[in-house]
């Protein structure tokens, strides 16, 4: 299965098809079903909804979401499809002038709304959905929601985030919405990500150090490269690889 993309900026501010000009585009996700099925997966995504089903938060990050409840809560949806070169994953470069991880590589997705519902519910599946279409411009019809990891915390901007898993069951056209959230949408080959010559341990000047994914030329780190890296792990997909080889981070990062 193969479909197209918009990897440039050249049709920024561009909506989805069907979109009034001049209005931002007209989501789909209010009144669609967000039911979590694993009926008719790939057999390649088994080992993903078998490391869904059993692992827990500490081993995906040692960034918990707090005991008081405290921490805007969000979604990002983590969207496997079939390009020309196998599994890969949806991708979207954010704006260099947002306030919170600008220029970042990250996953589509961001705080819920009240019109997403319940937080403890649907409202993540929905929220990760709706995000994706407005950054992305992709239909949430064509995914197929087929599983949910456990909530991480993202202590630099507060963020409580549940990672959606997504399977791009009929791929639609994706490509930069706003130019002022979204710089770049890109897919990554599952086989990139798990190549050992493009992975790293990137260093932040603070000291933290976290895996990094050096693919489609773009430094790939944080929470992204963690839930990545996680994923690898425990889907049995991870190839052995140079922890020791280091990309450094400015403060800026």
């Amino acid at each position: 299965m193969t479909h197209t993309h918009t990897h440039s900026t050249a049709q920024a501010g561009n909506g989805p098809a069907g979109s009034p000009p001049g209005r931002g585009p007209v989501s789909r996700v209010p009144g669609l079903a967000v039911d979590v099925t694993t009926d008719g997966l790939p057999a390649w995504l088994d080992p993903v909804v078998g490391a869904a089903r059993t692992v827990r938060p500490q081993q995906l990050s040692r960034f918990l979401p707090p005991e008081s409840g405290a921490g805007r809560q969000s979604a990002v949806l983590v969207l496997f499809g079939e390009g020309e070169r196998g599994p890969e994953l949806l991708l979207m470069e954010r704006s260099g002038t947002l306030r919170s991880h600008a220029g970042q590589p990250s996953f589509p997705g961001g705080a819920l709304d009240p019109e997403d519902g319940d937080q403890a519910t649907t409202g993540p599946l929905r929220a990760a959905l709706r995000e994706a279409e407005e950054e992305t411009g992709l239909d949430p019809r064509g995914v197929q929601l087929f599983g949910v990891l456990p909530r991480l915390y993202i202590p630099v901007s507060g963020f409580v985030v549940t990672p959606v898993l997504g399977w791009w069951r009929a791929p639609s056209p994706v490509g930069v919405v706003d130019p002022a959230e979204t710089a770049r949408v890109f897919t990554v080959p599952v086989a990139d990500l798990t190549d050992p010559a493009n992975r790293a341990t990137a260093v932040h000047p603070s000291g933290h150090s976290g895996p990094a994914f050096l693919v489609e030329s773009a430094l790939v780190w944080g929470f992204t490269a963690g839930v990545i890296d996680r994923i690898v792990h425990y889907a049995g997909w991870e190839r052995p690889w140079d922890r020791t080889r280091q990309v450094p981070l400015d403060w800026r990062a």
